[in-house]
């Protein structure tokens, strides 16, 4: 397997998709909030991103048509629109979703490239994780209710302290819902053996897309004003009238969480803006915090320019999967 991992606006897919068309591969995404359905342009499914135009002879995957002298390809994709919003996909549902995909495609002999941002996600499979479901503990969230963010975080981080596992992201603790969630988690975990389940750990080349911090920061934010201008705003409302609460929308963090609270009148919209492309920055730099942990947790990742030409880059992993013996 082929795995590539970077922060946001890394441009992370059109590279593996890019890949994808040469290879004759199958792209899984490891994205957290991509699963859900109707959640485009907040999550940046950029589904555009997967037709892919080649040269003409180049090798065809999917569905084609010819366009003069090119082929337009549609590159496969598994994960992405998989759950309906307001629901609580978890990391548990994405190894057995994550494994499902990997051995479908692996059987009918084609080269999976998982994708994606998500380091726990991507941790989780890579290294085979051994989780059980958490079920809700209705008495333990009427305990919680009404505790501030600080008071939930300092309980998280005692719990995991006794558990002896790591903050995953602080993505765990951007609203309370999330922090009652996490501690749901770790107060199960302290009380309840773990059983074992056979999700064998997967060897995969690692490409990390590395994107200057500067040249980040200037696409995030060109990026988050192209979305909030083509509709961004009206995804949002759009689920709150599906009836989906606003809670469960800021639960997702990020776009959801600041759009929501605009739509709700508890932001202005400039401080709406502002506030958003503070989060998405420090998001990114969790990201790359995670990728470097994964480093010193004996994970090897090739890491290459972002800011190369696409074939430059293309060519640069062509080379290391030769290198490593992985097949085509």
């Amino acid at each position: 397997m082929i795995t590539i991992l970077g922060p946001t606006a890394s441009g992370k897919t059109p590279l593996a998709t890019a890949l994808a068309c040469e290879i004759g591969g199958e792209i899984i995404s490891a994205d957290s909030r991509q699963v859900y359905r109707r959640m485009d342009i907040g999550t940046g499914k950029d589904l555009e991103d997967y037709i892919v135009n080649s040269e003409e002879g180049a090798r065809p995957l999917g569905r084609f048509v010819p366009l003069g002298q090119r082929i337009v390809n549609s590159i496969p994709y598994h994960l992405i629109d998989i759950a309906e919003p307001g629901t609580k996909y978890n990391l548990f549902q994405y190894q057995q979703d994550f494994f499902d995909a990997y051995n479908n495609i692996i059987g009918r002999g084609v080269t999976p490239i998982l994708c994606g941002g998500t380091g726990l996600y991507i941790e989780a499979v890579l290294k085979g994780y051994q989780l059980s479901p958490v079920p809700q503990n209705p008495e333990l969230r009427q305990r919680l209710e009404g505790k501030s963010l600080d008071e939930l975080t300092q309980m998280l981080v005692e719990l995991k302290a006794k558990n002896g596992s790591n903050m995953h992201n602080k993505t765990d603790v951007d609203s309370c819902q999330r922090a009652i969630r996490a501690i749901e988690i770790e107060e199960y975990n302290l009380h309840t053996p773990t059983p074992k389940r056979d999700l064998p750990p997967i060897d995969s080349l690692i490409i990390g897309v590395n994107i200057d911090r500067e040249a980040r920061r200037e696409k995030i934010t060109r990026r988050l004003k192209s979305r909030l201008e083509n509709g961004m705003v009206e995804e949002v409302r759009g689920l709150l009238d599906e009836g989906i609460a606003p809670e469960d929308l800021i639960y997702y963090g990020l776009e959801y969480k600041f759009v929501t609270e605009y739509i709700m009148g508890r932001l202005a919209y400039d401080e709406m803006f502002e506030r958003l492309e503070i989060a998405i920055h420090q998001f990114a730099k969790r990201q790359m915090t995670w990728f470097r942990g994964m480093e010193r947790r004996g994970f090897t990742i090739h890491w290459i320019d972002a800011l190369q030409p696409m074939e430059e880059k293309v060519k640069e992993i062509r080379r290391l999967m030769e290198e490593s013996n992985h097949n085509l």
